[in-house]
């Protein structure tokens, strides 16, 4: 089944973007935003993203690059940021978008910090840093709060995958954040998360 999906992510990744867009082969329609919106109005740029962009997506796919982190600073973030809140806004004109984050190469080493003994029940479990490496819209929701030591696929939103991963089952990620937005933890979504 193609997925309306909406691909938010910083010009310096432009090439990956492409990538996906002409080479994957993905069973996709696209919805994303090739072109500046012609305005300096930031309040109407994110009117009309919503609208004739993010409206019938279904899956925001968020290239996560050397760019893409809440450290480079919220003004270089907003477009990010907003397209993040959209995606995870469920309102009467539009429903919630699954999210899928892609880790560009670049950031591997970044994220995927390798297995850690946890003090709490002493098993094995995965450290993958999205706090200092993404933004907190994607964070958040993939880390969302919860009394256990660790996280399950269950226990998130926002799903995540290797850029080589990607490349080579790209339908499959896409499916898996579509159908998170019917999942239970779609409602311990935060759009604005603190």
């Amino acid at each position: 089944m193609a997925h309306k999906v909406y691909i938010s992510f910083k010009t310096e990744d432009k090439s990956y973007k492409k990538n996906i867009q002409d080479n994957l082969g993905i069973d996709m329609i696209d919805k994303s935003l090739d072109k500046a919106i012609d305005s300096d109005d930031e309040d109407y740029i994110m009117q009309k993203i919503r609208e004739d962009y993010l409206s019938d997506s279904t899956v925001t796919i968020f290239l996560i690059g050397e760019h893409s982190s809440e450290n480079e600073g919220k003004e270089k973030q907003k477009f990010i940021k907003r397209e993040l809140q959209a995606s995870l806004y469920d309102g009467k004109t539009n429903s919630r978008n699954g999210i899928l984050g892609i880790v560009l190469p670049q950031m591997y080493d970044k994220i995927y910090k390798g297995q850690y003994n946890c003090p709490t029940c002493g098993n094995l479990h995965n450290h993958i840093n999205v706090n200092d490496t993404t933004i907190k819209e994607f964070s958040y929701n993939y880390y969302i709060p919860h009394n256990k030591c660790s996280w399950s696929e269950d226990d998130r939103y926002c799903v995540l995958v290797k850029w080589d991963d990607f490349t080579n089952g790209a339908n499959t990620y896409i499916d898996q954040a579509f159908d998170k937005r019917n999942h239970p933890i779609a409602k311990k979504v935060k759009v604005y998360p603190k």
